[in-house]
């Protein structure tokens, strides 16, 4: 699906479904040198389980055109944008690593806005390793590597994926390397200097998902603490030997916690 704004085209992965307004709208927001193809099973699983779902490109990445925004509030304030221009009056924003930083600060921008926040993989301080900045700036390829290596649990780095076939880390690292250049380096100093999350977090009312991998080694679980003591309605699922990669490595898992946390947001 094309979304026009201001002349510019958005494109957001609707899952094989029809973009419908009057049904409950989930934005996926995804993480810093992806796109809208990180979310790809998520995405059609509820975009047919009564969703209307909107996986976006953000500016830059995938097939959205423009430049890659320089700061988390820049995009948080894009993302109202384009939720404006769908004519969505509320939105259930899930948000994976920089997706979640980016979901956290449009819940607080707009906290009236938003039925619900999940937050995949987050931190109250997403820092980046100094190596890892620098090739990423330097759009040296060993970011990829790293960021693979780091990001998948050790269970993942045998095999295992879900979708028989498929292979976790060639294809994350596939993901990076067919990004533009720059777009991965402009990313991660996005999520390194935003220091904002618990200022976001107290502005947040609408009942709110953490889904932490308990092997997370680039967001690990103690540094979302802080985060969720300052979150007023909060819940905490965590699925075990996980890396921060969670979406891709327990497809299953997480689509049954967010659509049995949505339940209970519903009702």
């Amino acid at each position: 699906m094309d979304i026009d704004l201001n002349g510019s085209k958005v494109f957001a992965h609707t899952g094989g479904q029809n973009f419908d307004p009057s049904l409950p709208v989930m934005i996926l927001i995804h993480g810093a040198g992806n796109n809208h193809t990180f979310w790809g099973m998520q995405t059609r699983y509820f975009a047919h389980h009564g969703y209307s779902v909107l996986a976006l490109d953000l500016p830059g990445h995938g097939q959205s055109n423009g430049q890659p925004l320089q700061n988390i509030s820049e995009i948080a304030s894009w993302l109202w944008k384009v939720i404006e221009c769908l004519r969505a009056s509320q939105v259930n924003l899930v948000g994976h690593s920089m997706g979640s930083l980016i979901a956290l600060e449009a819940a607080a921008m707009h906290p009236e806005k938003v039925e619900s926040l999940i937050l995949v993989g987050v931190a109250e301080r997403v820092a980046v390793h100094k190596d890892l900045l620098r090739a990423a700036l330097d759009d040296d390829p060993s970011a990829y590597d790293m960021i693979t290596d780091w990001g998948f649990g050790k269970w993942s780095h045998l095999g295992g994926h879900q979708v028989p076939g498929l292979w976790m880390q060639g294809g994350s690292r596939a993901l990076l390397a067919s990004g533009s250049p720059g777009v991965l380096g402009c990313d991660l100093v996005a999520c390194n200097e935003y220091t904002q999350t618990i200022e976001a977090a107290k502005n947040i009312t609408c009942p709110s998902l953490i889904l932490i991998g308990s092997k997370d080694r680039m967001t690990p679980p103690a540094m979302a603490e802080n985060l969720i003591k300052n979150l007023v309605n909060v819940e905490i699922q965590t699925i075990e030997s996980t890396g921060h990669m969670i979406i891709v490595e327990r497809i299953n898992e997480t689509i049954d916690i967010i659509a049995d946390f949505l339940i209970r947001v519903a009702t």
